[in-house]
């Protein structure tokens, strides 16, 4: 059985040990970026690997991009090869943050032309919960034979809007710019990151934790399917562009969309942080 959205504790008890199987721990703190790794160290699912957001899910921030951005297509295969993912591994993703990191490198493998790849629901808590085996200590991919690969990347292009391409988009009157951050930094009252507050002019807000349940759960899938028709307004969810400060919790707008049967929705990548590189584009607050 492929999962290729989410997948849930005793799902996952029943897949562990099974040879095409890769665990990944996305656990990361942006005001502690090593916070992550110590904890996978200290306790992780049994086999899982590390990702780290910084190392291994972005590139190096350069001078116009933002605080994550999408690496080449060569070195992020290069990565998932030292994961021990190949084109026909089920990879599972979890974190400690409602799956908003786990959420990135499910995008991520999409985006990559990977469709075998799911989010731990209730991530390491609901684990922990369940019950659920625990390792500590670093776990290691086995290496792939000299001169192969496990990963072939097919980039998805379309699946993502660079900046220039967003601000054509926006003069487009059924496009939908949703922007993932919580309510008071879309508006403006509180930037705890970023050097500047507020948001997109034209953009929604829809936080990535209107998608989750009081146990950090996804709704249901009809449920979300609800709420996301009545954002889109009659549009078409491939009119729907996702964004967030650094493009991060945008996918897993992109995921609860994806759960509610409502497919096609693009990543601004850039998101907010690259956005107010250039002083020139417009702000808004609410």
């Amino acid at each position: 059985m492929m999962f290729k959205t989410l997948i849930d504790v005793d799902s996952l008890r029943q897949q562990l040990g099974k040879p095409r199987l890769a665990v990944v721990d996305c656990r990361f703190d942006l005001m502690n970026p090593d916070a992550g790794r110590q904890a996978y160290l200290r306790a992780h699912l049994p086999g899982a690997r590390y990702a780290d957001l910084n190392r291994d899910l972005s590139a190096p921030v350069a001078a116009h991009t933002g605080r994550h951005p999408l690496p080449a297509a060569e070195s992020f295969a290069l990565r998932l090869d030292a994961l021990g993912i190949g084109n026909h591994t089920q990879v599972v993703a979890y974190d400690d943050a409602n799956g908003s990191i786990a959420a990135r490198l499910w995008w991520m493998l999409r985006w990559a032309g990977h469709g075998a790849v799911a989010v731990l629901d209730g991530g390491f808590k609901a684990w922990t919960a369940g019950g659920g085996a625990l390792q500590s200590g670093a776990a290691q991919a086995v290496a792939a034979p000299p001169g192969t690969r496990r990963f072939t990347p097919r980039i998805d292009a379309d699946s993502v809007l660079s900046t220039a391409e967003l601000e054509r988009a926006l003069r487009d009157p059924q496009a939908l710019l949703v922007d993932a951050r919580a309510q008071e930094r879309y508006a403006g009252t509180v930037e705890p990151i970023d050097p500047v507050a507020g948001h997109i002019p034209g953009a929604v807000n829809h936080p990535f934790t209107a998608n989750l349940d009081a146990e950090g759960r996804f709704l249901a899938a009809a449920e979300l399917k609800r709420r996301w028709q009545e954002r889109l307004a009659g549009r078409e969810p491939e009119n729907l562009v996702a964004m967030c400060g650094s493009g991060v919790t945008a996918c897993h707008n992109l995921l609860s969309l994806e759960v509610a049967g409502l497919s096609g929705g693009k990543l601004y990548a850039g998101s907010w942080s690259e956005w107010i590189r250039d002083p020139r584009r417009p702000t808004a607050r609410s």
